[in-house]
């Protein structure tokens, strides 16, 4: 077996309004974000909108992947 180190560095918000430090949280590791989501149900709930707005405050560069 050849060797490696696994660091998966891992740091989770818990509790009302939290969305509001994923822009920072992003920013700090670079300026260009890839927004991965399924069918439809992040927009009828309206999460896919307030996570769009986050990251755009942040001024973060946004690209989209969806199905």
């Amino acid at each position: 077996m050849d060797a490696f180190v696994y660091d998966i560095p891992t740091r989770v918000y818990f509790g009302p309004d939290q969305l509001g430090n994923l822009g920072k949280e992003i920013k700090s590791l670079g300026q260009r974000v890839l927004l991965c989501y399924g069918g439809g149900s992040i927009k009828k709930s309206g999460l896919y909108d307030r996570v769009l707005d986050n990251l755009q405050a942040a001024d973060l560069e946004v690209f989209e992947l969806s199905g």
